[in-house]
């Protein structure tokens, strides 16, 4: 008996590092080889494994070089088409096989590749690769490419465990591997029918693309949990794609997929359970598919077919400002909301809660998206709320702030409480279970219909927070692994060695294959028509190709209400462009990062400007700091270096941020702290790279917090003196918000950043449960100091934390929350008092925006902007702007007053704007212009926005 190694899948992703358990299998005796001089190589395999296959014949004896520490575990060549293998191997005088084994017997023993029913030899070519081939696999550019016979039946092979093996001239094996295959499968499979299902009349028919799968099956089951299948239904192939058709009466049942397949993770023919890839409806904890019709009349809420004629106006793009929100956050505290509702869909249905209230004073300000993290199906939370754990908050609150016991009871549980951010998808095209009233059946769908359909009627649209950039789990038996259970090694990205590229967290997906493309395309078509949703962020974008990106635009884009009951002209698309792991420096083709993406018209997330306020980075000492908390001019006691190299850091980020407040554009021209006029890409982070990257301002979206890292109060916090007053801090709050709301480009919000919101100096909350993330939205608590954050990625940074949360000095009261409220309420109307905060193309920037106290002789510490406008009927500059003429707008984040003397802003008719001259802050009442000699003078920590009204 012949055994091989079988190992478990954490093992494969990291095989240097995961601890070593291997189970032992048994294989089937391998068939006999027919050697036959002229083979034939259109290849048709059997039902019976029994009957020997054709393979070509080989005089070279089998003898593996001691030296070799391949395996078949790694997949180190790759099939990149009907005709080409790519592998780095130089077999000089020696040759190269293919072995394909129908059963998985394929082993390497001391005698060489065992257990085949195919053998192939392969022939180099000696032009190499092909440049479609590199283009497609660019970081497979230098290898060698093998010529594969045009007669040989590829796609029965690749049903089958593939493995090559070259041999030196003494016939000697000293190498062996696995192959990756989605060349060759996208070159042969590439498939643009129905997936999913598809309902006509009373058929119903379910198409799944699994080109390498030996057999099919659909199980049928009543129920959405237990009991025996009603039925186990054959699927027949036609070129990859399995189909079957079913009965009306199906609708309302649930099923699953077994699919016996080759999976390269355990090297063998595996039995997969899973879910449809296309599913529109789950059972609790995504257990089994559910059979739903989303066109089915009683899914819809009574209006639904209208929405898309009552969703408020956008004119364009720039007019977009976005606030981003958890589900959970918004509603699990507030108590104005039904307990059975809270932390769920149904209660953004609730008019009059608190959580609603807010959203609407957001609303009638000015906010125009709400952007929701994850809705789909993710791990982490149990979709059984029976299941879940709680911690009694009543102990909690009566803890010290700066104690560790709360946080010891929430990591306790964390894993089975209802909180999670949600970036663990496991299927794209579902919304999550935990967050409806049932999880079973169609109520999820109802729900989040009704939650879209209650948002919009508030004057708000809806962004999806999506993440097609990794999945949560992979392999044939994980409960939670779908894709990688259909067509393995497809849908995952992998490295060099055939293992999966884990830079996202885990399971990178690779969107340069054309049916992973696809699926992410179909996905947003869906949630477009099926839930009438206004925007997409794409999380960790630059793991995307920017294909990828611009055809799901494009399709989008497409979309019309006559047809599809939405506009998508009206779409927003924007996500994280960062440029990093193996998609590097366009490592996997071109990426959805920042620099690749302009031009298409994608926003995506700047991080110079929230870097340069903040100070530093995420990344970097906590203590660092940054334009508005303190750099230079209120020293924390961190050490910058001297005052010189403080002074120029203060005067970088200075250019930093006014780079940002002109949308990040790639070409506009301003005057840097050494006078010179610079492009913004001529303008370069403290690491060389330009801070600019946007041809157009709606591809820039400004921020300064986000889910990620602390929140903006407590980073604020954190990084200025720790002798400065509360009252003080609330204000750089403020400051810090209201750059953003007057900045060009798309403004972006943290929920809670209106309301001084703390996680306790938490920087990763996205288990932290209910307690560290807690939003109120009755303005008596901003959830500062209750406890020290989470151990695990805070520990470190308890000795700077734990003097903050302890000194009651730091906590706010509830009259510093309303007036935080107040003020970010008003910059967002001021914000839209007039269409000169968000102009709408660069040209329009370039012209009108201006930025003053610039060169060396600048005044430390302060921003000056101006936005000029046209006359109506005078030569020059058109009039956008029925009210102002001319703005002038005055950052300044020194800790005392600020006084600025301009000579070409002497004269003008400029006053304090009337919503902040109305408004209940007294200090930036003391704000004043002196028209005869052009002299401003602002308070400490204050924007204050000049205006200069139309004459009459």
């Amino acid at each position: 008996m012949v055994y091989v190694l079988s190992f478990p899948f954490s093992v494969l992703q990291s095989p240097s590092t995961a601890p070593f358990k291997s189970r032992l299998y048994p294989l089937t005796p391998p068939l006999r080889r027919r050697f036959n001089p002229k083979p034939n190589l259109l290849l048709s395999f059997p039902s019976s494994p029994k009957q020997p296959l054709h393979c070509s014949s080989s005089s070279m004896p089998f003898q593996l070089s001691s030296s070799s520490q391949d395996s078949l575990l790694h997949s180190r060549a790759y099939w990149v088409s009907k005709t080409i293998i790519a592998w780095n191997v130089d077999i000089g005088d020696g040759s190269c096989y293919l072995y394909a084994s129908k059963i998985a017997a394929l082993s390497v023993t001391d005698n060489g590749i065992q257990g085949c029913d195919v053998e192939i030899k392969l022939e180099e070519d000696g032009n190499g690769l092909p440049p479609n081939v590199i283009e497609k696999f660019p970081h497979i550019r230098d290898f060698r490419a093998f010529k594969v016979p045009p007669a040989l039946d590829a796609k029965n092979l690749l049903k089958c465990q593939l493995a090559v093996a070259a041999f030196n001239s003494q016939g000697k094996c000293s190498k062996a591997t696995g192959l990756q295959l989605p060349g060759i499968l996208d070159e042969l499979f590439s498939y643009d029918g129905p997936l999913g299902v598809l309902y006509s009349g009373e058929v119903m028919s379910l198409y799944l693309w699994a080109p390498t799968a030996q057999a099919v099956y659909a199980h049928i089951f009543k129920d959405p949990v237990g009991g025996s299948p009603l039925e186990i239904i054959p699927l027949k192939e036609t070129n990859g794609v399995w189909i079957t058709k079913g009965p009306k009466s199906w609708e309302g049942c649930y099923y699953m997929y077994e699919v016996s397949v080759y999976h390269p993770s355990t090297l063998h023919i595996e039995k997969c359970y899973a879910n449809d890839p296309y599913a529109r409806g789950l059972s609790s904890d995504g257990r089994r598919t559910l059979f739903v019709n989303l066109d089915t009349v009683s899914l819809k809420p009574e209006g639904w077919d209208e929405l898309a004629d009552k969703k408020p106006d956008i004119l364009s793009f720039s007019d977009i400002s976005i606030y981003e929100l958890h589900i959970r956050d918004f509603s699990a505290n507030d108590n104005t909301v039904r307990p059975n509702f809270r932390g769920g869909y149904m209660a953004f249905t609730l008019q009059d809660s608190a959580g609603m209230l807010h959203l609407k004073k957001l609303s009638n300000a000015g906010i125009t998206h709400v952007h929701l993290l994850p809705t789909f199906q993710f791990a982490g939370v149990d979709d059984e709320k029976e299941n879940w754990k709680y911690v009694d908050s009543k102990i909690l609150e009566k803890l010290p702030p700066d104690s560790a016991e709360q946080q010891l009871q929430i990591t306790a549980i964390q894993n089975d409480d209802a909180y999670n951010w949600g970036y663990n998808p496991v299927l794209w095209g579902v919304p999550k279970g935990s967050y409806a009233s049932d999880p079973n059946g169609s109520c999820r769908i109802i729900e989040f219909r009704k939650m879209i359909q209650a948002l919009n009627h508030v004057g708000l649209h809806i962004v999806l927070d999506v993440v097609y950039n990794h999945l949560h789990a992979s392999g044939p038996f994980d409960k939670d692994s779908v894709l990688d259970k259909i067509v393995p090694g497809y849908y995952l990205r992998r490295n060099m060695d055939g293992f999966i590229e884990n830079s996202t967290c885990v399971n990178n997906t690779a969107s340069e294959h054309y049916m992973v493309e696809r699926l992410i395309i179909d996905d947003l078509l869906s949630w477009a028509i099926n839930y009438k949703v206004d925007g997409f962020r794409f999380d960790l974008m630059g793991h995307i190709m920017k294909r990828t990106m611009v055809k799901a635009k494009d399709a989008l884009c497409s979309l019309t209400k006559e047809r599809d009951g939405i506009d998508g002209s009206r779409i927003y698309i924007y996500g994280e462009g960062w440029d990093f792991g193996e998609v590097a420096k366009n490592g996997r083709g071109i990426n959805a990062s920042q620099f690749n993406i302009c031009g298409t018209g994608i926003g995506s997330f700047n991080d110079r400007i929230r870097d340069a306020m903040l100070g530093g980075s995420p990344f970097g000492h906590p203590l660092q700091q940054g334009f508005i908390t303190g750099l230079l001019l209120e020293p924390n006691g961190h050490d910058h270096g001297t005052k010189a190299v403080e002074k120029e850091m203060l005067a970088s980020a200075k250019d930093h941020i006014q780079v940002g407040m002109a949308a990040n554009l790639r070409d506009f021209v301003l005057t840097d702290f050494e006078g010179k006029e610079r492009k913004g890409s001529e303008v370069y982070t403290y690491g060389g790279t330009p801070v600019a990257y946007a041809l157009c301002p709606t591809e820039t979206v400004n921020y300064v917090s986000a889910h990620d890292n602390e929140t903006l109060f407590d980073i604020v916090n954190l990084k200025t003196p720790m002798k400065i007053s509360v009252e003080e801090r609330c204000r750089i709050n403020h400051f810090a918000t209201s750059i953003i709301a007057l900045s060009q480009g798309i403004p972006f919000f943290h929920a809670g950043d209106e309301m001084l919101r703390s996680k306790s100096l938490d920087r990763d909350s996205y288990n932290s449960g209910d307690w560290f993330n807690r939003l109120d939205f009755t303005y008596n608590s901003n959830n500062w100091g209750v406890g020290l954050p989470p151990k695990e990625k805070n520990e470190k940074n308890w000795p700077l934390i734990q003097p903050r949360l302890a000194d009651p000095s730091f906590k706010p009261q509830r009259s510093h929350i309303l007036a935080a409220v107040e003020n970010f309420t008003n910059i967002l109307r001021i914000r839209y008092s007039s269409p000169l905060f968000h102009l709408m193309t660069a040209n329009a920037i370039q012209e009108r925006v201006r930025f003053h106290n610039t060169g060396p002789s600048w005044v430390p510490g302060v921003i000056v902007m101006s936005i000029e406008d046209g006359n109506e009927g005078v030569p020059g500059l058109s009039q956008l702007d029925p009210i102002f003429s001319y703005i002038v707008v005055i950052f300044n984040g020194c800790p005392t007053e600020a006084s600025f003397i301009s000579p070409t802003l002497r004269g003008r008719t400029l006053q304090l704007h009337p919503i902040q001259a109305m408004s209940t802050d007294e200090v930036v009442k003391n704000s004043s212009y002196e028209a005869s000699s052009g002299y401003f003078t602002v308070p400490a920590r204050t924007s204050s926005v000049f205006v200069e009204p139309r004459k009459k």
